[in-house]
Parts: structure tokens; C-alpha cells; sequence
């Protein structure tokens, strides 16, 4: 494996996964994190998933395999939805982790053709002894803008032992409940809703998406977050709430800099504050 661990970092505190050669920051987490992140991984081989899974389980709550990805990044290297049609290589990646792993073993799959395909699916992967199932709720040629469908999840459930969890079209809190009663799941797993407002977990409603974009800027440059990472989410945010083509999505796009963001967003005393101290 490419990875070195830095164990910690003493100026934000937290435990830093560090790439050889280049010291970019491949993962960052932190001691009061521990007990409920859950590492998510792509992957084609059993062995160097398990080598990877070794390096971070003692500092994190489970491990997932992500066999839902269609992004054509991670389906040409054999990863993500690719291995929706290979079972016999998931039961392998699985049961390896499975037997040489101490915490939970998660993974998260797509619908296949039929809700039967689905469910076949799905019971195999429940026999290598995983801890929950994550369903989201397209098939790979579906397209965001499609609706998930919600009762093909529901017929994993009623299928399975292992607690599912639903994923699919939840963009508002009251969505939460309207999905894990239509599917009968015991939890949600919510993508999109979260990136483009992180409020969305507030009970009481979605707090103004500038006032949560700035929050996002201001904890980037106290975490010192990658700057790639920053980028992509802000533009994830300000495509699905404005334009990239405004001044505003320009001069993310140019930014090249966690003090370029702070600069841009009025946060030069946070930024300050981070290099202080």
C-alpha cells in the first residue's frame, strides 16, 4: 500500500493518514470520532482491502465497502458498481475482512435488474456475516434525477435478518421518517441531502444554505481540510442552489487555497486564528 501513517497531528489533534511521497492527507479523523465513523472503502481485491482496513480499525467505528458507485472512476478500476455483477468476488472481499477484522464489517449495493436479482443479492452478502446492508435505491443506468424506489428496497428488508439501510431521495428532515416507513429500515442514509445542506439533520429545519456554507468554510480552514475536498463540496453546493457561471462560482472554481476561500468568504480571522495557533 501507498499510505503512511502519521498517527497525529498535534496542531488540529487529529490522526492524519498520510500518502508516501507527496504528505497529502488521504484521511483525517480525530479520538472523539472513533465510536461513529465508519470508513468507507472502494475496492476489486480482498487482500488489499483487508491491508487497508488494518490500518485504520483502530481508529474508527466499522468499515464499509462501497459497491454502489457508477462513477466511471471506480467501475474501470473493477470497484463500486462493477461488483454488482461479480458475487463470487464479494463474497470473497467480505468474508476476508469478516475474519480478520475485530469491528463491524458493513457494505452498501444498488439495485440490480429485478427486485429478485436484488434480494438474491443481498442474501448472500448477509451470509458472510456483514453487520448491516446499506440499499440505495437506483439501478446503475438510473440517473439522479430518476426517483428512488423506495419499494425494492423495502423487498431487502422483508428478505433479510441484518439490519438495512435506505438510501435514496432524502433532501428534508420529515424525509428521514417517510422512508424508513415506506421500507421498514432501521436507519437512513442520506448523500446529496447532506452535501448540499449539512442542516438537514436538524429536527426544528434547514438552516439558510449561505449561513451553513460559511460554517463549512470556517470548519475547512480550522481542520485544515483539502483544499480539493473544499472545493468540490462548495460546488456541489452552489450548483444545486445557484450557478457556477455567477462571480461567486468562478472564483471557487479559481481558488487554489484554503486562505484563497478565506479571502473570498470573509473568513481571514479564522484563518488567521488557524496559523497562529
Amino acid at each position: 500500500m501507498k499510505f503512511l501513517c502519521a498517527r497525529f497531528s498535534e496542531k488540529i489533534g487529529s490522526i492524519d493518514f498520510v500518502e508516501k511521497g507527496t504528505g497529502s492527507v488521504v484521511f483525517r479523523t480525530c479520538d472523539e470520532e472513533k465510536d461513529r465513523v465508519v470508513f468507507q472503502m472502494g475496492t476489486s481485491d480482498a487482500v488489499r482491502a483487508l491491508t487497508a482496513a488494518q490500518m485504520v480499525c483502530k481508529d474508527v467505528a466499522a468499515v464499509d465497502i462501497n459497491m454502489g458507485c457508477p462513477k466511471s472512476f471506480s467501475v474501470s478500476g473493477g470497484m463500486g458498481a462493477a461488483l454488482l455483477t461479480k458475487p463470487d468476488l464479494i463474497h470473497d472481499i467480505l468474508t476476508t475482512l469478516r475474519r480478520n477484522m475485530s469491528i463491524p464489517v458493513t457494505c452498501k449495493i444498488r439495485l440490480l435488474k429485478s427486485s429478485q436479482d436484488t434480494v438474491e443479492l443481498a442474501r448472500r452478502i448477509e451470509k458472510t456475516g456483514v453487520s448491516a446492508l446499506a440499499v440505495h435505491g437506483r439501478k446503475v443506468p438510473d440517473r439522479p434525477r430518476d426517483p428512488a424506489k423506495w419499494s425494492e428496497i423495502a423487498d431487502v428488508v422483508a428478505s433479510l435478518s441484518i439490519p438495512v439501510i435506505a438510501n435514496g431521495d432524502v433532501f428534508e428532515y420529515d424525509d428521514f421518517q417517510r422512508i424508513k416507513v415506506a421500507t421498514g429500515t432501521s436507519s437512513v442514509m442520506v448523500a446529496r441531502g447532506a452535501l448540499w445542506n449539512a442542516s438537514i439533520f436538524c429536527p426544528k429545519g434547514k438552516l439558510p444554505w449561505e449561513e451553513v456554507k460559511r460554517e463549512y468554510v470556517r470548519k475547512s480552514i480550522l481542520w485544515d481540510n483539502d483544499i480539493k475536498s473544499t472545493k468540490h463540496t462548495l460546488k456541489e453546493m452552489i450548483m444545486h442552489h445557484s450557478s457556477l457561471e455567477l462571480p461567486e462560482g468562478k472564483a471557487v472554481i479559481k481558488s487554489d487555497s484554503l486562505v484563497d476561500l478565506a479571502r473570498l468568504y470573509g473568513e481571514e480571522k479564522s484563518y488567521d486564528f488557524f496559523v497562529k495557533n
